[in-house]
């Protein structure tokens, strides 16, 4: 469950096809927007994940797809920010 406010919009990207079954994961830019508030709209989260120092790792590997599926317990760093 994403957690997403009933009020804020209609509609929520779908996670990519990947590691993690579509009900237990949510992808990168929910992660990102929502829930640790990096930014504040899609388009914002895209050039943060799209730039080219490779600043979202997961799980120690860069990924560049904004609809990447994170599960439960995978680690998410950020570069810049050592979090």
């Amino acid at each position: 469950h994403w957690m997403l406010s009933k009020l804020g919009g209609t509609w929520a990207p779908r996670p990519s096809p990947g590691p993690h079954k579509l009900r237990e994961c949510m992808p990168l830019v929910i992660l990102l927007r929502n829930r640790l508030r990096y930014a504040l709209n899609y388009r914002e989260a895209m050039m943060i994940v799209k730039d080219k120092a490779g600043l979202i790792k997961i799980d120690g590997k860069a990924r560049s797809d904004i609809r990447y599926p994170i599960g439960f317990q995978d680690v998410v760093t950020i570069e810049r920010t050592d979090d």
